[in-house]
């Protein structure tokens, strides 16, 4: 059977190409598909500990089974995001898109906000200019888009199921950034201020635990990926 294999981040540098179609046999796990990439890659299998892997845009383990035409990802621990691929209609309740646009989050309140509101809460990360000590030039943000909308998606469904807010907004910037650019917004709005606190706390450690955007940080020396919330980087070869 064929399947389609999607490579992000440092795994598509070590394998040196985004995506690519195998051929293995019926009945195959998706741990028996690493395993071939591992022989073929031995850097790859030094992160077989962190790897975290997607069939069909959901997240999947080693052991599950895989059919002709699934679309399998290798995805390093997410960092955290098409151009402009957008979710958000007029009356709704909630905003959702990845850019490689710059966020302006006063613009994205004003879409947000009513006149029932009472609070307006709004998170928004930006790229600072040093990390670990070293002066940093720019970031670059890559993701595997059409996942990555999806689970912001579902983090602002369960924001609207789990507190009690009106209308709920979150874009992610890709590629590019600058010292000073905001990577991520989010924005709660409610008629209290409780509810819109927690709810946007809750969406942002989310979006860092489950959404497959991926940091490269940029320095006079070289680069690196940043693996995980935990800011561990992996260097990557000047």
């Amino acid at each position: 059977m064929k399947v389609k294999v999607l490579f992000f981040g440092l795994l598509k540098e070590i394998v040196g190409k985004p995506e690519e179609e195998f051929i293995l046999d019926e009945g195959s796990s998706i741990g028996r598909l690493y395993q071939f990439y591992a022989v073929r890659f031995p850097r790859l299998a030094e992160h077989s500990s962190t790897l975290l892997f997607s069939r069909n845009r959901e997240f999947a383990s080693r052991s599950e089974l895989l059919q002709e035409g699934d679309e399998v990802a290798f995805l390093p621990p997410v960092s955290g995001g098409c151009a402009d691929d957008q979710d958000e209609t007029p009356g709704t309740d909630y905003a959702c898109w990845l850019t490689r646009q710059v966020i302006s989050a006063q613009t994205l309140v004003e879409e947000l906000k009513q006149g029932t509101d009472g609070a307006v809460v709004v998170f928004e990360g930006i790229v600072r200019n040093q990390s670990g000590g070293r002066a940093t030039l720019f970031l670059e943000y890559e993701a595997y888009e059409p996942m990555a909308l999806l689970k912001m998606r579902e983090i602002l469904a369960e924001v609207k199921h789990k507190f009690d807010v009106d209308r709920v907004g979150m874009v992610h910037r890709l590629g590019r950034l600058e010292i000073g650019e905001a990577s991520i917004v989010i924005v709660i709005t409610s008629a209290h201020r409780g509810p819109a606190f927690e709810a946007c706390h809750y969406a942002i450690d989310h979006l860092k635990r489950i959404v497959p955007i991926w940091k490269k940080e940029f320095f006079a020396d070289g680069a690196v990926w940043v693996e995980s919330e935990q800011d561990r980087c992996i260097e990557v070869s000047p």
